[in-house]
């Protein structure tokens, strides 16, 4: 098992920046590849970013590439995600979730373990 919890969540501004952080405890926390999700009111959760285990690989959504980073301390049991340039459109509930396999997988049916997800919401 592995416990995920994610924190930074806030109200922002258009234009402006947030950084969410994922804790995690349980497993070893190096033996998984991580991503971040997102669900806006009414819509299906969609992938946003991931991570490969040692931190080297990273893959992203077209819908956010150049102005988000996602990043991950083993030493600390933590992922991030640097979100920059935040748009009305960007507002939802964000997700890190543990993989298993592979860093690449974008299906939330990959994943095997998630966080409860924190608040983003970003005004026009």
């Amino acid at each position: 098992q592995v416990q995920l919890v994610e924190s930074g969540g806030e109200l922002v501004q258009a234009g402006g920046s947030l950084r969410l952080s994922c804790a995690a405890s349980g497993r070893t926390f190096r033996d998984y590849a991580m991503g971040w999700f997102r669900q806006a009111p009414g819509k299906e959760r969609e992938f946003v970013a991931s991570i490969s285990r040692s931190g080297i690989s990273t893959y992203y959504a077209d819908s956010v590439k150049g102005r988000f980073t996602i990043s991950r301390d083993n030493a600390k049991n933590t992922v991030y995600l640097q979100m920059n340039s935040l748009k009305p459109e960007d507002t939802a509930v964000y997700y890190c979730a543990a993989d298993r396999t592979t860093y690449t997988h974008t299906a939330s049916t990959e994943y095997d373990y998630w966080g409860q997800g924190t608040q983003v919401t970003v005004s026009s």
